[in-house]
C-alpha cells in the first residue's frame, strides 16, 4: 500500500502547470498586439484577420477532446512535449506568411494543435493530485495565464517596435518551442507513479463521490443536464473573453491611445486574472463552485457595460483588471465545478468536452466582434452582446442541481 511521505510531488505538478500556462496563453493572448501590424501590411478586414484567431481557438478546443483522452491514459508528459512542438512550430512559420490562408495554416492550424494542450491536459492533472484545496491549486496552477498577460503581450509590443511584427514571431516562437517542452518533462499522470496519495486523501471530509468508483462515466456525465449547462456557462465566459483578446487593443488605439500603451490593458487582464483565479477558485472551496460562477459573472457584466462609457487610459485598465479577474476566474472554477458533479475518472475527457463547447462561443467571438465593426465602424454592439450574454450566464448559473447516480448524490453547494 502507497503512502504519502516526505516532499509532495504535486507542488512541482502546479508549479509546471502554472509555468507552462504562463507561456502558453501569454504567447496566444499577444494576438491582439500583432492585429494592427498585420492588418496594416496586408489590408485584410477585422474579421478575416481575426477568424485566424477564432479557428485557433475552435481546433484547439476539440483536439483538447483527444489530448485530454491521452492524458487519462497515458499522462500529460508526451501530450505536452507534441503541444510544445507544434506551438512552436506555428509562431516560427508565422513569421513567413504572406497570404491568407497561410495565416489560417500556421495560426489556426499548428498553434491550435499547440493550444490543446494549454488548458484541459493541464488543469485535469492538477485535479488528480489534490483531493483537499483542489479548486486553490487549479486557481494557482492556472494563474500563470494572468502572470504570462502580464509579461509577454507588453513585451511583443516592444518587440514589434524595434524588430517589426515578422522577427518578433521568430522570438516568441523559440520561447515557446523551449519553454513548453522544458516544463512537460515535470509533469505526471497521478501520484500512484511516485507512491504517493492525492493530498488530501483519506481525510474524513472526502467523501466517496470524489474517488473514481463513484464518478460518473463519460456516457453518464453526457445524459445529464448540468453537463450541458456548464458547456453553455462555458460559451458564455469565453465568447467575451476571445473578443475582448482580439480587440480591445485596436479599439483603444482607436479611441486615440498609443499601441504600446494600448497593450499594458492586457496586463492589467493578466493582473486581475491572478487574483480572479486565485479569488473564485477559494470561493469555490468555500461557498461553492456555483456561488463562485455567479459572482463571476456579475462582474463581467459590469466590467463589459463599463468599457461602452469609457475613453481614457486608465479606465480602460481598470476595465482591464475587472474583466480579467472575472473571465479568468471563472475558468479556474470550472475543472473543480466538473469534478463537484461528475468525480474524476473521466475528468480529462469531460473537460475537454466542456472546453469544445465553450470554444463555439470562443470561436464566434472575435469573428462577431471585427464583423459588427466592419459594418457599424464601432464595437458597442459587440460589447453589449457580450454583456448580455454575461446576464444569461448569471440565470443559467442559478440553475446548477446536484447530480445523481446510483442513489448517490454529488452537491453543489
Amino acid at each position: 500500500m502507497t503512502k504519502k511521505r516526505g516532499f509532495f510531488y504535486g507542488y512541482i505538478i502546479v508549479l509546471a502547470s502554472f509555468f507552462s500556462t504562463a507561456v502558453m496563453w501569454g504567447t496566444l493572448y499577444s494576438f491582439g498586439i500583432f492585429f494592427e501590424p498585420v492588418l496594416t501590411e496586408f489590408g485584410w478586414t477585422r474579421a478575416a484577420t481575426s477568424a485566424a484567431y477564432s479557428f485557433c481557438i475552435l481546433l484547439s478546443a476539440f483536439v483538447s477532446i483527444v489530448t485530454g483522452r491521452l492524458t487519462d491514459r497515458f499522462g500529460p508528459r508526451l501530450v505536452m512535449t507534441v503541444c510544445g512542438l507544434s506551438l512552436g512550430l506555428g509562431y516560427l512559420l508565422m513569421s513567413l506568411v504572406s497570404a491568407i490562408w497561410q495565416l489560417y495554416v500556421f495560426y489556426g492550424l499548428l498553434i491550435g494543435i499547440g493550444m490543446s494542450g494549454a488548458y484541459v491536459p493541464l488543469l485535469s492533472t492538477v485535479g488528480r493530485w489534490f483531493r483537499s484545496n483542489r479548486g486553490m491549486m487549479t486557481g494557482l496552477a492556472s494563474a500563470g495565464v494572468g502572470v504570462g498577460s502580464i509579461i509577454i503581450p507588453p513585451m511583443v509590443g516592444r518587440l514589434i517596435s524595434v524588430y517589426q511584427w515578422r522577427t518578433s514571431y521568430i522570438i516568441i516562437g523559440i520561447i515557446a518551442l523551449v519553454l513548453v517542452i522544458l516544463a512537460a518533462q515535470f509533469l505526471k499522470r497521478d501520484p500512484s507513479q511516485l507512491g504517493q496519495l492525492p493530498y488530501g486523501a483519506g481525510e474524513a471530509k472526502e467523501s466517496k463521490l470524489n474517488s473514481e468508483a463513484g464518478s460518473f462515466s463519460f456516457q453518464e456525465a453526457m445524459h445529464t443536464r448540468q453537463f450541458w449547462l456548464l458547456c453553455a456557462l462555458f460559451a458564455c465566459n469565453l465568447l467575451p473573453l476571445s473578443a475582448v483578446v482580439v480587440h480591445i487593443v485596436i479599439h483603444a488605439t482607436g479611441l486615440g491611445i498609443f499601441a504600446a500603451s494600448a497593450a499594458y490593458i492586457m496586463a492589467f487582464m493578466g493582473g486581475g486574472g491572478i487574483i480572479g483565479r486565485i479569488v473564485l477558485a477559494g470561493v469555490g472551496d468555500r461557498l461553492g463552485n456555483k456561488s463562485a460562477m455567479i459572482i463571476g459573472f456579475i462582474v463581467m457584466a459590469a466590467a463589459l457595460l463599463w468599457v461602452m462609457v469609457t475613453k481614457e487610459m486608465w479606465t480602460l485598465y481598470l476595465f482591464g483588471a475587472a474583466f480579467g479577474f472575472a473571465s479568468h476566474g471563472l475558468i479556474a472554477v470550472m475543472p473543480p465545478m466538473i469534478a463537484e458533479l461528475f468525480g474524476l475518472g473521466s475528468l480529462g475527457v469531460l473537460l475537454g468536452i466542456v472546453n469544445a463547447g465553450g470554444a463555439i462561443g470562443e470561436g464566434t467571438g472575435p469573428v462577431l466582434a471585427g464583423r459588427i465593426f466592419d459594418i457599424t465602424g464601432s464595437y458597442q454592439w459587440a460589447f453589449l452582446i457580450c454583456a448580455a450574454l454575461s446576464i444569461i450566464a448569471i440565470i443559467l448559473a442559478s440553475l446548477l442541481r446536484p447530480t445523481h447516480k446510483k442513489g448517490l448524490i454529488q452537491n453543489i453547494n
